[in-house]
């Protein structure tokens, strides 16, 4: 068990001080029937038979001499049969009440009594036992997922659990308050061997779990200031299809039927990208006859074979890591390889490298917007090896989707997409060059297939699926939002970015 270090200022009584500690140990474990606060003199042993109420045992333990064992003495003469002391190894034990008291009150009023004419020490070091241990039930965590309609389900100590509902939180009754002890318990039930070990020597895991008949997850556990934290990232067995997902079918099938090159699906976390990625793969498992492999860590949504042929690795146990298995995969005959994220150099440049060897890879990537996205890979490398990457991205580079998940009239969220496709000079152009005002320029051309955020919140303004309030929220040019309800609103002209540019040459 944890002990921690408390400071309680000049308290007027052990009682005062099992209360502040009561309220320490309840945000770092949970709640406790028994509480052991300890100095460099006295020892205060707090007891309760439940989980709620005040404490109404208690014990003094001490090495008492002179005055404070005088005290004791006294006390006990004073409040006869309703306290006692004892000594025990050495120990001075005061209880107040003992066991046998006539009356409990009258007991804990001669604790009271001893602690004013005693002085008691400022600091101590505390620690809770006998706290909650019935186990959690990840079935019922489940259950609630799915009623609440829930993406996510935080467990902490000292308070039920938190459900994840349209992006914000809130506490559920579905569960009391939980403790550190029961948490634990499920992190050693559900966790597999390497990943309990990786947890008890590093202080974080992250692996997936299934409950059968209700979903998958996408757990992470650590430790918070002593005591677990534990994650649950809903998803159900069944993919969401695009319409389930309200994201335009036609838009992600023309991806679908992509033979080669780099698609990208970015955005913040929490922003529905694996979930995009996931219906993308089922649409294509279920119409192509291909070798689809993927490489996560964890495996998340499971697929099984349709008409293609699924392999899923998960880092960690089937292969040491994205690098290793992106490089190895080009040996396994795969037409479409799913990246979960890029996320360091070697897994970019191997990605990278796979695309352009007539391979479909498919990946995530952090980013606000999709024209960001070329200097946010760049940014991964050496400044010596920047126009190189520039160049094999221009290449490869198929279509980045970025996507934020915005509030909806009547509840919950719909997404709403940014698309950049590499199809036109321009964006071409301006890829090889890292000018992401080139590409927010070019992807406004009619030409291009491309649209931002805008012309989408825009769209769904006009449907009277989001508020305007939150279009503007969600918007990246509140400016270029606007003019398009006005009706003023046209497409800059790429020679004026041109220009702008060389006047600044001019300047500099």
């Amino acid at each position: 068990m944890a002990e921690f270090i408390l400071g309680v200022g000049r308290q007027k009584g052990a009682r005062e001080i099992i209360a502040t500690a009561e309220k320490e140990l309840i945000e770092k474990e949970g709640v406790p029937r028994k509480i052991v606060a300890r100095s460099a003199a006295l020892e205060i042993i707090a007891e309760r038979e439940a989980l709620e109420g005040p404490f109404t045992s208690y014990r003094l333990r001490a090495h008492a001499k002179g005055h404070a064992l005088e005290m004791m003495q006294k006390v006990v003469a004073d409040f006869e049969g309703d306290c006692s002391l004892t000594d025990e190894d050495g120990w001075n034990i005061l209880r107040c009440p003992c066991p046998d008291a006539k009356d409990p009150d009258r007991g804990l009023e001669a604790l009271d009594e001893y602690c004013k004419l005693v002085s008691l020490p400022e600091v101590w070091k505390i620690h809770g036992e006998k706290h909650r241990i019935e186990p959690i039930s990840p079935e019922l965590l489940f259950k609630a997922l799915i009623e609440y309609k829930a993406s996510d389900v935080h467990l902490c100590a000292g308070q039920p659990p938190v459900f994840r509902v349209d992006g914000e939180t809130h506490v559920s009754d579905v569960l009391p308050s939980l403790s550190a002890t029961q948490i634990m318990a499920l992190i050693r039930d559900i966790a597999p061997e390497k990943d309990w070990k990786e947890f008890t020597e590093r202080q974080q895991a992250s692996f997936s779990y299934h409950q059968a008949g209700l979903g998958y997850s996408r757990v992470s556990c650590f430790i918070k200031a002593g005591a677990p934290h534990l994650t649950f990232r809903y998803l159900p067995e069944i993919i969401p299809s695009f319409e389930d997902l309200h994201i335009p079918p036609d838009l992600m099938e023309s991806l679908a039927h992509m033979h080669h090159g780099l698609i990208l699906l970015v955005g913040m976390t929490g922003s529905g990208k694996s979930t995009t990625v996931a219906a993308l793969v089922d649409y294509i498992n279920t119409h192509n006859t291909s070798h689809i492999l993927t490489i996560e860590n964890p495996v998340e949504y499971v697929h099984h074979d349709k008409k293609s042929l699924m392999s899923q690795r998960n880092t960690g146990t089937d292969t040491p890591s994205f690098f290793d298995a992106v490089t190895g995969a080009l040996r396994h005959d795969p037409d479409v390889i799913v990246i979960g994220e890029m996320r360091d150099p070697d897994t970019i440049r191997s990605a990278i490298s796979a695309a352009a060897t007539g391979h479909l890879v498919i990946s995530t990537l952090h980013s606000n917007t999709a024209y960001e996205v070329i200097n946010r890979i760049v940014s991964f490398f050496d400044p010596v090896e920047r126009d190189l990457v520039k160049l094999q991205i221009r290449d490869c580079l198929r279509c980045v989707i970025c996507q934020r998940l915005v509030p909806k009239i009547g509840g919950g969220r719909l997404p709403a997409l940014e698309v950049m496709f590499n199809d036109i000079k321009p964006i071409n152009d301006a890829i090889l060059d890292g000018d992401t005002d080139g590409i927010r320029v070019g992807m406004q051309q009619t030409v291009s297939h491309s649209f931002l955020f805008e012309n989408y919140l825009y769209g769904m303004y006009k449907k009277k699926e989001i508020s305007l309030e939150n279009a503007h929220f969600w918007c990246t040019d509140a400016s270029i939002l606007d003019q398009m309800i006005m009706g003023t609103y046209s497409v800059p002209r790429l020679d004026s970015i041109k220009a702008a540019k060389a006047a600044g040459t001019r300047t500099s």
